[in-house]
């Protein structure tokens, strides 16, 4: 706080510093003005001689009253309270380069501040945590998108529904036109384009002030390595790696003239995704087609000549400025929650550009970009999600000591994988994979909850009683297969007794596993579990328990009620229960611990309210790629765990992570 404080009086006082020098030149220029205009200003005249002084009134003014004061301050400057010796005047050069400072330092202070509480983190975790705020608006918006459409489509249905049988008996004679084109018009709403929410949550994050770098950079942006995915264009925005969720180059205009001394606009950044023909990538040399000129909402041919302009001009003034420019590759993948991916492949430059007649007969600008030297190892195989590396059967699993640990319960197998002993040992011997949970005979089951009474499918959270016990809405959204909208204490599902089929939306966790995963070895923590396919984010926001989680407005007064319940028991009355994996369980036993871990803990209740024995489940607290492990946070305090004598027991933690504490407990 108190190095923020000193920067920020410094900047202050630099900014006047450059304002008294900016407003000084701006004098000099208007006297010498108005005395070509034999029009005399001197600031010992009166206001009333100033206000005849046409157009530039207000102008003249200012400067009348600043040299006035200016005046009675010229034999001693004040800086801080204490008097010093008058300053020599400052050469041109001299006031630009300050100028010039107070900028950058500007830029600098307003990155550092940019994201709130975000300012004490490192670059990475500043990417993280604004990606996770992505996300949280992102299934927010995603949420009211698929409310909308079952509204519509119940008014729809509610509305055409007795109409069918009478329009089709009327289309039984000859077809009018007319009718057929206002049959196109009326189409069912799940047909209809959505509210693009991604588009929406860059407008909420840029008016929340969330953007993380709101300022273009020329180069490479902080926490951002070669070889970082994005998952769609909008997170791109969202972290300020890329400005525009649609145009291929991303440029700083002349509004940045006074923090790059160079011929602008020039491009910061370029999206190589296939949308022009003439595009030629051969991944360290790139021939780039310039933008402009092609059909958007058709077969993206180019259909009109190409203008040296706007991101065609940045790019030229690239070359000739040798400046660098971000490459990033877009491929298409059914596997990304957008079907698309994309990749930062480092530092490009401009090697030089012409304008040729391309494939459709029409003007192009071409661009060849060369990738920087010293850089990592490209990584453009990545944005293909390694499929290199992902196995496509297990007779391609290298290390294969199991094809399946599940024996058959699964959705799909779960492998085991031993590439660090020698000879390769299984898992845990005597070890049993139970799919769900094993209550003991002498734990009292709680009673059943009494369920919902919606058929089919859960809709209207209004009516829902399972809904309304999570304040009157459902902790999901259908899209993925299902998603968390948000950590909450405890979320209520649909159970045994409602009426409500396997579809429900309010059922996902009960779906079973939706993912491939993989048991592997490691050499320092044992057992470990990694998914070879991507995995999208829920949201996350915070897992320091169930006391912890942040509590929303609409949240129920149903779930505080029974934390409230059971916290306020007395702990060596209320029975205790716990989950033993050490022999029997599911393929969350092989999960470790992780100090920043990519997945988080959630409480679920469906078949019973007993907040006791609730069912844990984990949900992604990231994108997590292919063949990056799974972890969550065990939760031990440091220092809380005791041998039988009363000691306090330590373990090393060996995650790796950054913010690593070193020890698990």
């Amino acid at each position: 706080m108190s190095s923020q404080r000193r920067s920020s009086s410094r900047i202050q006082a630099k900014q006047k510093e450059v304002e008294e020098i900016q407003l000084r030149r701006k004098a000099e220029g208007v006297e010498a003005e108005e005395k070509s205009n034999e029009v005399e200003v001197s600031p010992v005249k009166s206001r009333k001689r100033v206000r005849r002084s046409s157009s530039r009134k207000s102008v003249v003014k200012e400067v009348v009253e600043e040299k006035e004061t200016t005046e009675k301050k010229k034999e001693e400057v004040v800086v801080e309270g204490k008097p010093t010796k008058k300053k020599k005047k400052k050469s041109a050069s001299d006031e630009k380069r300050e100028l010039m400072e107070v900028w950058n330092e500007k830029m600098v202070a307003e990155t550092e501040n940019a994201g709130g509480a975000l300012s004490d983190k490192s670059s990475t975790a500043k990417v993280k945590e604004t990606i996770r705020t992505f996300n949280k608006h992102y299934l927010h918006l995603v949420q009211v998108e698929e409310e909308r459409v079952a509204k519509e489509i119940a008014e729809f249905e509610k509305t055409n529904g007795g109409k069918k049988s009478a329009a089709k008996k009327k289309s039984r004679g000859k077809k009018s036109p007319k009718k057929d084109a206002k049959t196109k018009e009326e189409k069912h709403p799940s047909k209809r384009p959505s509210k693009r929410p991604d588009l929406k949550v860059i407008t909420k994050m840029m008016q929340n002030n969330e953007i993380l770098y709101p300022g273009k950079r020329i180069g490479s942006i902080p926490g951002i390595e070669v070889g970082y995915q994005f998952y769609s264009r909008a997170e791109m925005v969202a972290v300020g790696f890329h400005s525009h969720w649609l145009n291929g180059i991303d440029f700083i205009g002349k509004s940045y003239s006074k923090m790059y001394k160079l011929n602008l606009p020039v491009a910061v950044a370029i999206v190589i995704s296939g949308m022009y023909e003439d595009d030629l990538d051969n991944a360290e040399d790139v021939v780039y087609t310039g933008q402009g000129g092609h059909n958007l909402t058709g077969n993206k041919r180019q259909i009109q000549d190409q203008k040296l302009e706007r991101g065609n001009l940045a790019l030229k003034n690239c070359c000739k400025q040798e400046v660098p420019v971000r490459v990033i590759r877009g491929h298409n993948s059914s596997r990304s929650y957008t079907r698309k991916v994309y990749t930062y492949d480092g530092l490009y430059k401009v090697d030089k550009y012409w304008a040729e007649k391309g494939l459709s007969g029409f003007t192009v600008y071409k661009f060849r970009l060369r990738r920087v030297e010293g850089q990592p190892t490209l990584t453009t195989n990545q944005v293909y999600f390694t499929m290199g590396r992902v196995p496509q059967s297990t007779a391609e699993i290298r290390g294969l000591i199991c094809e399946d640990i599940t024996n058959g319960q699964e959705n799909v197998p779960i492998p085991a994988t031993n590439l660090v002993d020698d000879p390769p040992v299984p898992p845990p011997p005597g070890f049993k994979y139970l799919k769900s949970l094993k209550v003991a005979k002498s734990v009292k089951l709680p009673v059943s909850a009494s369920g919902c009474k919606c058929n089919g499918k859960c809709i209207d959270p209004n009516t829902c009683e399972c809904a309304k016990s999570n304040g009157s809405e459902f902790p999901y959204v259908s899209k993925d297969g299902g998603r968390l909208i948000e950590a909450k204490d405890v979320v209520f599902e649909c159970g045994p007794n409602c009426g409500c089929g396997p579809e429900c939306v309010n059922r996902t966790s009960q779906r079973g596993l939706q993912y491939r995963l993989e048991v592997f070895r490691t050499a320092k923590k044992g057992w470990a579990v990694r998914s070879w396919d991507f995995i999208p984010s829920d949201c996350l926001q915070t897992i320091k328990g169930l006391g912890g989680r942040e509590r929303r407005s609409k949240n129920v007064t149903y779930a505080s009620s029974l934390l409230e319940k059971y916290n306020d028991q007395d702990s060596e009355s209320a029975p205790e229960f716990c989950i033993d994996a050490g022999s029997t369980g599911n393929v969350a036993r092989f999960i470790n611990h992780c100090c920043e871990p990519n997945l988080f803990v959630q409480c679920v209740l469906s078949t019973h309210n007993d907040l006791r024995l609730a069912r844990v489940v984990l949900f992604a607290a990231d994108n997590i790629p292919p063949l990056q492990e799974l972890t969550y946070d065990y939760g031990y305090a440091l220092d809380s765990v005791l041998d039988s004598d009363g000691k306090v027991k330590q373990m090393a933690c060996y995650c790796g992570a950054a913010g690593c504490r070193k020890r698990l407990f």
